[in-house]
């Protein structure tokens, strides 16, 4: 384990920085079995920042796991009432959210895909209401790695056991901006300065369209939403709190047009889905729609992550990370979204952030769709970025401005 002093930090950056926790506030820890150590600082420093209540929902990934193969399909997909009254209790409390990630990559490879699928149409019928509650940004939510030990020796194959769980555990510290001799709150300060800057450059362009190619034979273009506002930082709630949704981000990310991607994308990393890798992908899509994809290994997984409803088979999201950031430079292939999409430009399947959008917050569902935003039940990001990633933006009046050389920024 780390210095406590450092877990300690990486906590308080949780609470004041990430889900910024204010006096009087509900607070709502998500995380596994495998990580106590950090669940029990993140809600000590809950209750130091003033909440009224810390509540941890533990989840045990290889009890699931066992669920997975023994429960029917159909006692999967019965989400008990007393389960959605008590995330419409978080909602209505106005709770902010902290979720712990500690992934077992590969955990589910022996189980039905069906049936994940099912529970997860299931879950989202009767809790949407949540999703919306934090992709809406109405109240604050954040999420935090922490390692364990199967995940660990997965990133680092030739260290085991306690070392394993050092290695990644620093990893994160260090990605996440904790580290020894310094404040990770005043770091975040100027990290944040620095991705609002380069959202400005981005927002005052004001592209209709983004052309990637690299040499992996990723050849997309991808029309944004009219109105369309890049993010990436912080972000401010609906009731006005300024928090910090990813610990950590590198990425500066807006809103495409749903129907408006034509071309072929290649992934640049494997993606680990509800305990699956998938590995060695691409996507072609026309006028929107993934028409057709393959995959080195879990293909089948990959079709049912498409075939999860109609808006899974479009994206939600774009995002742009130089090629030379901090944790592409780590050359530590994390196996986890939260740290992989960090390394590299991503998108995501499913749904649009609304705040992605000039006033979305404030739109209906309806609205939102009409303004080309995408709708599912998902929301999953896989990364394409490269060293060799090239990115054209086309402006409103038909000129083409160099946004990525080389896998970087040059605006």
């Amino acid at each position: 384990m780390p210095k406590p002093e450092l877990i300690k930090e990486f906590a308080a950056l949780a609470v004041k920085v990430g889900a910024n926790v204010q006096k009087g506030q509900m607070v709502i820890v998500r995380s596994s079995t495998d990580t106590p150590e950090i669940t029990r600082a993140v809600a000590h420093e809950a209750y130091e920042a003033g909440a009224k209540n810390v509540q941890v929902i533990w989840t045990d990934p290889y009890v699931a796991h066992d669920g997975l193969i023994y429960r029917s399909t159909e006692d999967l997909a019965n989400i008990p009432q007393y389960y959605v009254d008590m995330y419409q209790h978080y909602v209505d409390s106005g709770a902010c959210m902290i979720a712990i990630v500690s992934p077992v990559p590969g955990l589910n490879s022996d189980t039905d895909p069906a049936k994940t699928q099912a529970m997860m149409i299931a879950s989202n019928k009767k809790l949407g209401f949540y999703q919306e509650y934090t992709m809406g940004n109405k109240g604050q939510w954040t999420i935090i790695g922490a390692p364990n030990v199967v995940w660990a020796e997965k990133v680092f194959p030739n260290l085991k056991g306690d070392e394993a769980v050092e290695a990644l555990y620093q990893a994160i510290l260090s990605t996440s901006r904790v580290r020894e001799g310094e404040s990770a709150i005043d770091n975040w300060q100027k990290h944040n300065e620095t991705l609002l800057a380069h959202n400005k450059i981005l927002n005052d362009y004001r592209f209709q369209s983004l052309h990637f190619k690299n040499e992996l034979g990723t050849d997309l273009v991808v029309g944004l939403v009219k109105n369309h506002r890049w993010a990436g930082g912080g972000e401010l709630s609906t009731n006005g709190v300024y928090f910090n949704p990813n610990i950590p981000t590198e990425e500066n990310f807006t809103m495409p047009d749903k129907d408006n991607v034509n071309g072929k994308v290649f992934a640049s990393k494997p993606l680990d889905f509800q305990g699956r890798l998938i590995d060695g992908f691409w996507l072609e899509f026309k006028d929107g729609k993934v028409v057709d994809f393959g995959a080195k290994e879990n293909q089948n997984a990959l079709e049912k992550l498409l075939n999860t409803d109609e808006g899974a088979k479009h994206i939600g999201e774009i995002a742009l990370i130089s090629h030379d950031s901090p944790i592409s430079n780590t050359n530590i292939l994390f196996y986890n979204t939260l740290y992989d999409e960090n390394a590299s430009c991503h998108m995501a399947l499913g749904r649009a952030y609304p705040m992605n959008v000039i006033g979305g917050q404030q739109m209906t569902k309806e609205a939102l769709s009409k303004a080309g935003a995408n709708h599912s039940i998902l929301h999953v990001d896989f990364m394409f970025g490269s060293k060799g990633m090239t990115i054209t933006g086309l402006t409103q009046d038909g000129k083409e401005v160099a946004v990525f050389k080389k896998g970087n920024f040059v605006i």
